[in-house]
């Protein structure tokens, strides 16, 4: 048998993971709805509130659908489908395939066609995202009783507790966009197409933030990441032509 990174086996494989997710989801959709029933919940407010979740799934859905393009030349379409479909992060999906194929020699965007290649970043994007489902049941009642106890005694001590660990998530995305920074010391300017890209995403953020609270488009909250990351992967284009 041919290895190929959209092989129709792969598809079976996925699809069957998959439809067993989407069966547990229905599981207790179900559940949810008759126990709604039990305790009298009218069931207009179920509908509005299955309708209103159903329709705020769209946001989130978009910028899964952009992960997959993104990755899916580099690893077929079936990888990133199952891996940003079942508990797969955008943002650390990309970062750990894009590390593990640089690793192997090769470069992102580049098909895979070594079995080994694909095993090998497959493992690197399960097991990373598989920590989080095992430190989560232990240590996150530990974690929320000790923040619990610091707002208790000091609410400001709190907030900044929170904002700095929020900050610390989020300054390891920063290392990755700026890591290569310095290659333009030496008239490689490649490394600045990241922070661009990151500029741009920033700016539309920011502007569809302000359409929210000044123009009241209240909307646009539910729609500004994805809006940000179309529109910043889109610059990304023009950008790399330029610094290339």
């Amino acid at each position: 048998m041919t290895f190929h990174v959209n092989h129709p086996i792969l598809y079976v494989l996925v699809g069957i993971i998959i439809a067993a997710v989407l069966a547990q989801s229905v599981y207790f959709l179900v559940r949810a709805m008759r126990r709604a029933k039990e305790i009298g919940i009218d069931s207009a407010v179920v509908r509005k509130t299955i309708t209103s979740s159903a329709i705020f799934t769209i946001a989130p859905a978009v910028s899964v659908l952009v992960g997959v393009v993104a990755l899916s030349k580099s690893l077929g379409v079936a990888l990133p489908w199952l891996r940003l479909s079942v508990i797969g992060s955008l943002s650390y999906e990309t970062i750990a395939a894009g590390n593990s194929i640089e690793a192997l020699g090769m470069t992102f965007g580049d098909q895979i066609t070594d079995p080994s290649a694909y095993v090998t970043v497959l493992w690197v994007m399960t097991i990373g995202i598989i920590i989080g489902l095992i430190l989560t049941p232990l240590l996150t009642k530990r974690i929320q009783g000790g923040m619990k106890k610091i707002e208790n005694r000091d609410k400001k001590w709190g907030e900044i507790l929170t904002n700095a660990m929020f900050l610390g998530m989020i300054s390891a995305f920063l290392g990755y966009v700026f890591c290569d920074v310095s290659l333009a010391f030496t008239g490689d300017f490649t490394g600045l197409i990241p922070v661009c890209v990151m500029a741009v995403s920033a700016v539309v953020m920011a502007i569809c933030g302000l359409l929210a609270t000044t123009c009241k488009q209240h909307w646009m909250n539910d729609y500004a990441l994805p809006i940000s990351l179309v529109l910043g992967m889109a610059s990304a284009i023009p950008i790399t032509a330029w610094l290339s």
